[in-house]
């Protein structure tokens, strides 16, 4: 049996194969929710959690679900954590669910949930269908916080607005600002600004993707003993 990498578990999940910016899979909470950094990490958190316990689950069960039923069983899953989830939002952020609203049901419907327990929790190891999870997650989150904060800084001139909204009201001075003369762009929280935002996100992860592949070609060429 080979041995798993879950290095490169992990880096497919963040970084080159993020559903967000990758596979863009999942673009209609990312879009709709990502006006606001909070916004987004609630969203994202929610959802990670929904992929690990989807992932966990699929990967335990994989060997007695019969392959004709095996998609009707992994929306069951997933669609059971998500209403677990969404209690728990309701108890006990309520204010948060209600800003995200059909964003968190809908989570059931989010083809990157879906695709992962098909395409690797259903193949793989508990501890690796974790990992993959994991790093899914997070870097579906990652995506959503940093459209989310652009947005908001472009747009509002604010950044943290709502912290309070997930983390109690300790948190209720942590809102930075532009200041009050700040007037903010308007299309940066419009539907239209997530788009640009996001299609700026793709091109930044291009071009690094696109130098790293060219410093590991030079480093190669370097290893390979020159001919005689």
């Amino acid at each position: 049996m080979a041995e798993i990498d879950y290095k490169r578990i992990a880096l497919d999940g963040l970084w080159s194969n993020n559903q967000a910016l990758v596979a863009l899979l999942g673009l209609c909470p990312l879009l709709a929710v990502s006006n606001t950094l909070i916004n987004g990490l609630g969203l994202g958190l929610a959802t990670t959690m929904v992929l690990v316990l989807s992932n966990v689950s699929v990967s335990t069960i994989r060997h007695w679900v019969r392959a004709e039923v095996r998609l009707p069983v992994f929306v069951l899953i997933i669609a059971s954590f998500v209403t677990s989830v969404e209690l728990v939002m309701n108890a006990y952020f309520f204010e948060l669910y209600k800003i995200l609203g059909i964003f968190i049901p809908l989570i059931v419907t989010n083809c990157a949930i879906i695709g992962r327990a098909e395409a690797f929790a259903s193949r793989n190891p508990v501890a690796a269908s974790t990992v993959d999870g994991l790093s899914i997650g997070i870097g579906f989150t990652l995506a959503l916080v940093v459209l989310g904060g652009m947005r908001e800084l472009i747009g509002q001139g604010t950044l943290f607005a709502g912290a309070h909204l997930m983390f109690g009201e300790m948190a209720s001075n942590w809102t930075l600002s532009l200041g009050s003369d700040f007037e903010g762009m308007l299309l940066a929280i419009l539907p239209p600004g997530a788009f640009l935002g996001l299609g700026l996100m793709i091109a930044v992860k291009n071009v690094i993707d696109k130098r790293l592949g060219q410093q590991q070609k030079v480093v190669t060429e370097e290893a390979i003993p020159a001919s005689p």
